[in-house]
Parts: C-alpha cells; sequence; structure tokens
C-alpha cells in the first residue's frame, strides 16, 4: 500500500509549550504507522506563551517542516503591559482583577482581530500554500485551532482545491469556548464570529472535537463533526511508593476563570481544625498559576502548605503528576464549557493516581472519570461532597494504601487515537 501525504497546518509546534502542542505533535509521531506521512506547516516567528525547548526532541526526525513568516500583534500588546501576555494563551483578568488597560485590551483583541490577533497569517499562508501544492501532492490537509484563524487558511485552500479532504481540528470550540463572553464584542463582530465559524463547519470535509458535547454541538451547527479526544503517550502506572507527606498537585496553567476557590475554602477548613491533616498536608503547583491566585492562596492559612515548582518541561511535570496523590483539575463553571476536556486528564489517567475535578454538573470529564472509576468530578458550591471525598483518601494514605487502580484507559492512548483518526482519513 502506497503512503498517503497529509499537510498539518498548526500555529503550536515545538518548541511551543503547554497542551495545545501535544495533540498534533503525538499524531505526527505516529501517523506513519498508518500509512500517512505528515508535513507540518507553521510560523516561523511565532510568539508563544510557553516554551519548552525539551519536546524539540519529540519532534519525529522524518516529518517535513515548513516555515513561514508571521506578523504578531501581541508583540506590541506586551510592551504596553506585561499583562497583556495572557491574552495569547485565552486568559483574563475578571472582575475587580480587570484594570482599564485590560479591559481596553479585551475589546480590542475581540473586536478588531476576528477571529484572533493571527489573522495576518491567513492570506499569505493561503498564497504560499496554493502554489506549494499544486506543486505537491497530498491526500488530506489538517487545520488545528485555536488559534482559530487556521481555519481560515483551510477554507482558502478548499476554494482552491475543491477534492483535496480538509480536516478542521477544534482543540477548543470557537463560540462556544468559555472566554468567549469575556471578549466585549460588539453585536457586529459576535455575528462576524458566527458567520465565519458556521462557514468553516460547513465546508471542512471533517470537523475534529475533543470532546463529546462538542462533537453534538458542532453537527447542530452543520458540521460532519467526530471525536477524538486528547490522550496520553506514556505506560500506565500499577504501582507507587507511599508520599512522605498527602499531597494535591495541580499541573498546568491555572487561570482566574478556572479557580477552584470551593477547594481551597475545603483545605482551609481541615488545616484549621484537623490538626494531623495540617501535620502532613502539601498543596504543589507545577505550571503557571495566575499571579493573583497564587498571591491569594499565599495569604491564607494553605501559604506555608504550598510548594510552587513554577513551568517545568513536559517529562518533569509528567514525573509531579506521577509523585501525587490527588492530581487537580478545574474547568469553567459555565454550563457550556460542559464539553471541555483539559488535556491533563489524560496523563493524570495514566499514572494510576486519584483525581478531582470541578466544573459544570454533567460533564465530559465527569463521564470519563466515571467510567474509569479514577476520581470524582464536582460543582463548585459541593463543600461538604468536597471535604468527605479529600478526608476518604487522606485516610486511605495514612493506612498506607497506595495500591494504584488498574484501569481500562487503552483507548487514550495516542497511538490508539491515531489508529482512529487514520481510519477517518482512509474514508
Amino acid at each position: 500500500m502506497s503512503e498517503k501525504k497529509i499537510l498539518i497546518i498548526t500555529y503550536y509546534w515545538p518548541p511551543a509549550g503547554g497542551p495545545g502542542v501535544q495533540r498534533w505533535l503525538k499524531f505526527a509521531k505516529y501517523l506513519p504507522d498508518f500509512g500517512w506521512q505528515p508535513t507540518v506547516f507553521i510560523p516561523e516567528n511565532p510568539s508563544y506563551p510557553i516554551v519548552d525547548e525539551s519536546l524539540t526532541d519529540e519532534v519525529p526526525t522524518e516529518t517535513q517542516i515548513i516555515k513561514r513568516p508571521i506578523l504578531e500583534p501581541y508583540r506590541w500588546a506586551e510592551k504596553l503591559s506585561k499583562s497583556n501576555k495572557k491574552f495569547k494563551a485565552g486568559q483574563f483578568d475578571i472582575g475587580e482583577n480587570q484594570s482599564r488597560k485590560a479591559k481596553l485590551s479585551i475589546f480590542i483583541r475581540g473586536n478588531f482581530f476576528i477571529p484572533d490577533a493571527r489573522i495576518f497569517w491567513v492570506k499569505p499562508s493561503i498564497r504560499f500554500l496554493t502554489k506549494y501544492l499544486k506543486e505537491n501532492h497530498f491526500d488530506a490537509v489538517v487545520t488545528t485551532g485555536p488559534p482559530h484563524s487556521l481555519h481560515l487558511i483551510g477554507l482558502g485552500l478548499k476554494k482552491e482545491f475543491p477534492d483535496l479532504k480538509w480536516v478542521a481540528d477544534f482543540r477548543d470550540p470557537w463560540t462556544e469556548i468559555s472566554y468567549y463572553r469575556h471578549l466585549k464584542l460588539t453585536a457586529w463582530a459576535d455575528r462576524k464570529h458566527r458567520r465565519l465559524e458556521n462557514k468553516v463547519f460547513k465546508t471542512a470535509d471533517i470537523a475534529l472535537a475533543t470532546s463529546y458535547t462538542d462533537k453534538e454541538n458542532f453537527r447542530k451547527k452543520g458540521a460532519n463533526a467526530t471525536c477524538i479526544t486528547n490522550g496520553f503517550d506514556a505506560t500506565p502506572q500499577t504501582s507507587k511508593a507511599r508520599t512522605s507527606k498527602f499531597t494535591i498537585s495541580y499541573v498546568g496553567v491555572l487561570e482566574q476563570l478556572r479557580n477552584p476557590d470551593v477547594l481551597w475554602a475545603v483545605l482551609q477548613e481541615l488545616i484549621k481544625t484537623d490538626d494531623d491533616f495540617a501535620k502532613h498536608f502539601r498543596l504543589r503547583f507545577a505550571g503557571r498559576v495566575d499571579d493573583k491566585i497564587m498571591q491569594a492562596l499565599q495569604q491564607s492559612a494553605l501559604g506555608e502548605h504550598i510548594t510552587d515548582v513554577g513551568y517545568v518541561s513536559h517529562a518533569k511535570a509528567y514525573k509531579e503528576m506521577e509523585q501525587a496523590d490527588l492530581l487537580l483539575i478545574s474547568n469553567f463553571p459555565d454550563e457550556r464549557s460542559q464539553g471541555i476536556i483539559p488535556g491533563k486528564i489524560f496523563e493524570y489517567l495514566s499514572t494510576g493516581n486519584s483525581v478531582i475535578s470541578f466544573g459544570p454538573a454533567d460533564s465530559d470529564v465527569r463521564r470519563i472519570l466515571d467510567e474509569t472509576g479514577a476520581g470524582k468530578h464536582f460543582g463548585y458550591a459541593d463543600h461538604e461532597a468536597v471535604k468527605t471525598f479529600i478526608l476518604a483518601l487522606y485516610t486511605e494514605w495514612q493506612q498506607g494504601d497506595v495500591t494504584r487502580q488498574n484501569r481500562d484507559v487503552d483507548k487514550f492512548s495516542r497511538r490508539n487515537l491515531t489508529a482512529r483518526l487514520a481510519d477517518i482519513l482512509n474514508k
């Protein structure tokens, strides 16, 4: 069987760090095993919010990389205010934390850069890739967003090459993402966002969703949608040594819109009322925590129990996950976010450690935790239930019960997910 060729158009690629880079880096790694040879088209001079140089070692040596320059307005915005760096990752100050400068920056970002600030890369990329595709045969092209500007590149290429299979991959939804309503959009800008989204859904041959709920939402909007979740690329763990302290860990980026206040309140209550818990408890962060969240935690009863190691490489982040007793996931509280599945959950699952999650009641994360028996999902008002759950795990830790659960998680391995992708591409 002759090998087929796929062009992957992505903004995030090593040395970019964070969850956005993992999905197509891993697909590129395993696609050749299923008869597809990837070529990756990326910006030459991107402005990444997080950098992880160690990920460059994971890029398959046989993968061809094409780079073209990009104009990045975020570089100018960061000169006006360092807090503008958050916008690149879809993070915002909220409520009383939002300054006048922040409000103005958000308004400009939402109304003048549609769908996002990478819009200036669209036309030059279409011109370049139109010529490139005329000179080089490809069987499929993928655009992955956010940034959703990249889907507009897909629209342009589909117009030039109607028979070329186009997969629009949505790592996060477009107008249904929780921070969309924080963009201070005018009615005109909102209509334009939705019009472009609708055009992508109805033009792409396949719209890939990373969650079950997003798949159904995309179908309702006219997309030929299917779901391939994110996954893990590690060997599931079955044994573990007892930790010196009962450790709850959060690994990744934590912004104000996903701050689990109920958990902090429960932990402070336990510290103040249970001397034994206070003696043995540790709260550990590895990644990037919003400055205002960390400041509030440090000034609370939790302060002396916190270890913040800051941003670490992906390999070290996984070590942090392995060494925890309870792993934390938090999602946006809005019901419209029930389809968001943070990518870290799959690596959490592979560690065998318990998971505590916060977000909308009927969320896809709850479905995964229930199906695997890996932990519990709570709403942001479930104070007593959260307290009971943590105390039960703490009791097990005290008794030395650190046996890891055997879970049926193989369907979330990156290789098995890539096999599903190849099946879809071959149809």
